[in-house]
Order: structure tokens, then sequence, then C-alpha cells
């Protein structure tokens, strides 16, 4: 397995993972179908995100085909650019197989070099595989964001979760 950052040429298979990973699992923001990017869209974004010193998006690569990313998000003001919100996808058939801890890890040493000194995301509070991923990796719960989505016909609470690095 390959963990990298991602290239402009990743653009439309990356697209495809992401409304992949979405119709998978029952926790990301949204929801089957709903995401409406296209690779040009896309392609644009990642120009945005390697022009900036704080934020960038890695990709978990597996003979060829594209299987997890983490894309994290800098701060873009004085006071917060030391801050990174992330977001994490894996294909459902790679999960609970290091793919996540190996992403993490290389997110840190990115991060380190950028002087990121905090990671910050949410979890829907009944996803049990994502929180212990983020435990496993030094993530602390830092509180509850109540009713935050709604899922399945019912409104489910997030934690904020971080590390300080």
């Amino acid at each position: 397995m390959l963990i990298r950052e991602i290239k402009l040429a990743d653009a439309e298979r990356f697209v495809n993972l992401i409304k992949q990973v979405e119709n998978e699992s029952k926790f990301m923001l949204f929801e089957s179908g709903e995401r409406r990017i296209t690779p040009e869209e896309q392609v644009k974004r990642i120009e945005v995100m390697r022009k900036s010193e704080n934020s960038t998006i890695l990709i978990a690569e597996e003979e060829n085909q594209l299987i997890g990313y983490l894309i994290a998000i800098g701060g873009n003001a004085k006071r917060n650019q030391h801050s990174v919100y992330l977001v994490i996808g894996i294909l459902i058939q790679y999960r609970g197989l290091g793919v996540g801890t190996k992403l993490f890890e290389q997110l840190e040493k990115w991060a380190k070099d950028q002087n990121v000194h905090r990671l910050e995301l949410t979890v829907v509070t009944r996803n049990e595989a994502g929180l212990r991923l983020y435990k496993k990796m030094g993530f602390d719960i830092e509180g509850t964001k109540k009713h935050s989505l709604y899922i399945e016909g019912n409104f489910v609470d997030e934690y904020y979760m971080s590390k300080i690095l």
C-alpha cells in the first residue's frame, strides 16, 4: 500500500472514491448520491489546497486503485492556521486493515513539517470503528455536538475530537 499526497491527475479517481465511500458509509456528512462535484471542479480544489501550506489531501493506493483518503483543511486566519480539520474515508473492503493508521501516521509527518499544532475532527458518537481508530491515534474527545446530524430519520450526536502535536 502506498500513502501519498494527491496529484491533479488523481482528480477523477478521487471523486469516484469519495462517492463510493459515501455510498458505503452511514456516518459521512453527505448521503449516497448527494455530492455533486465534477472531476474538473476537483482539479481546482486540489490546486487550491496544494497552494496552501496547511492543507493537503493524502490518498491510500493499492495496485493502482485509490482505497482511502485523509483530507486536512487548515485554518485560514492567523489565529487558527496552526490547526487543521480532518475528514477520512476508506473503502469498506479495506476498513480494519491498517489503512486509516497509515494515513494518520503520514499526516502527522506532514503536519510536523508544516508546523501544524492541532488536529481536529468530528465523529458520529455511534461510529465505533471510527472512534477506536481516532483514540488509537491519540485523539481525545473534547465535547459533544448534540443533534448535529440527521441520519435515517434520527438526530444523532457527534464528538469533537482533537490531538495536539
